[in-house]
């Protein structure tokens, strides 16, 4: 009897530790369930802001609540909901982040951490062309090989060319081990970085876009043209410079790769996703693909006025474009800015759309490797590169244009 009851007991403790450790691990992961939530919900510390002119934001406390119910992902079913890991904001690369910008988008100062004050102010009158390239930090290997092909410095054609790249500050700093001794190393040693104090993510580029026209006007305000393009895009300098000969640069110009009649992208799975109570237009003015494209020294100055008089929008391109409409300047169209890449033609299928001669008598080219751009560089510069007789055909072909990434 005695046996049975010391049994008894010891099962009973055992089930009261089991009991006691469920309850302890359900209510603690509800209060943990509930602070992840309550935190997702909160902006994140940006970096610090330098004072100066605010930008007040046109949203009404009902758009904000209606922008907030349209950007929170909703399960479609409780399973969905129960099984979803919480992520944080700073981690995902969800279009939902608009919450986090939303909450920043009219901070439009930040602290220029690395200048190139004397970058053009070393000769008379200023360079002929900047060629101002946007970047990441820990993209070097990308500078490293436009430096040492279509980027350099010097006189091309007898012209005077200068290069800067355009940095913010990486997104996730711990995982970069001495990235600011790195990048500070690197502009000593190039001086052609420009780094601002600001998140560098695909929001923020429009933040870019506003700083570096800024720093143009102040600092190279006597610069006949601009070439401003990604570090992934192939770009024949000879060929720009020709073409520029023929414009001055007192006058308006801004030439690229023009995209017309572009409507907003209302699918939350696309990058470029924008919500009807955030932009509610059927259209997007005229704007040029930001793969690369050049505007006159005379564009640069009115827009670098023009683009603090708008509201921020977080696609860079489309941003300009607006900046662009308020000056009245349309944009030109040049079929030698391919910023979707070349596709081949039809009248010559026999040759690869890598072969030297498709490149010969263009200006960029988007979405090249490191070593395409190498290759393609010292391919072009060949003395003995000749392209008629591979290009002979019975009838002219044209390029086929890609389907346009913002209408996809």
């Amino acid at each position: 009897m005695r046996v049975h009851l010391k049994g008894d007991a010891l099962c009973t403790l055992v089930l009261f530790l089991a009991l006691f450790t469920v309850l302890y691990l359900h209510f603690g992961n509800t209060s943990t369930g509930s602070n992840q939530k309550r935190d997702n919900r909160t902006p994140l510390t940006g970096p610090a802001v330098v004072a100066g002119p605010r930008v007040r934001s046109v949203h009404t406390n009902e758009q904000w609540t209606l922008l907030e119910n349209e950007l929170e992902p909703k399960p479609d079913s409780m399973a969905d909901y129960k099984f979803q890991p919480t992520v944080s904001a700073a981690l995902t690369q969800s279009p939902f982040d608009f919450q986090q910008y939303l909450r920043h988008k009219d901070d439009r100062n930040y602290t220029l951490l690395v200048n190139q004050p004397n970058k053009c102010n070393k000769f008379p009158g200023g360079p002929f062309l900047l060629i101002a390239i946007k970047s990441v930090v820990e993209e070097f290997d990308r500078r490293e090989i436009v430096r040492k092909t279509w980027g350099r410095e010097g006189l091309v054609d007898g012209l005077r060319v200068r290069r800067l790249f355009l940095l913010g500050v990486p997104r996730n700093r711990t995982s970069i081990s001495m990235w600011e001794t790195l990048v500070h190393q690197e502009s000593q040693t190039y001086k052609d970085i420009l780094l601002w104090d600001f998140v560098d993510t695909f929001f923020n580029l429009t933040l870019k876009e506003v700083h570096f026209l800024s720093w143009a006007a102040k600092f190279c305000s006597e610069v006949k043209f601009i070439f401003k393009g990604d570090a992934d895009v192939f770009v024949n300098v000879e060929n720009i410079i020709h073409f520029l000969g023929a414009h001055p640069s007192t006058e308006d110009l801004f030439v690229g790769h023009i995209i017309n009649n572009a409507k907003p992208i209302r699918s939350r799975k696309s990058k470029y996703y924008i919500p009807e109570t955030m932009y509610g237009l059927g259209m997007y003015p005229a704007y040029a693909g930001g793969g690369g494209f050049v505007m006159s020294g005379t564009t640069m100055r009115k827009l670098s006025k023009a683009c603090t008089q708008v509201e921020l929008f977080p696609i860079d391109d489309v941003f300009l474009g607006m900046c662009l409409q308020r000056i009245n300047l349309k944009p030109v169209l040049h079929e030698g800015f391919k910023t979707f890449g070349i596709a081949k033609p039809s009248a010559a299928p026999h040759l690869q759309t890598f072969d030297p001669c498709f490149y010969k008598d263009l200006m960029v080219v988007h979405s090249l490797k490191v070593a395409e751009i190498w290759l393609m560089w010292n391919l072009l510069h060949n003395q003995q590169l000749s392209c008629s007789r591979k290009l002979r055909v019975r009838r002219s072909f044209h390029w086929r244009r890609k389907k346009e990434a913002a209408n996809q």
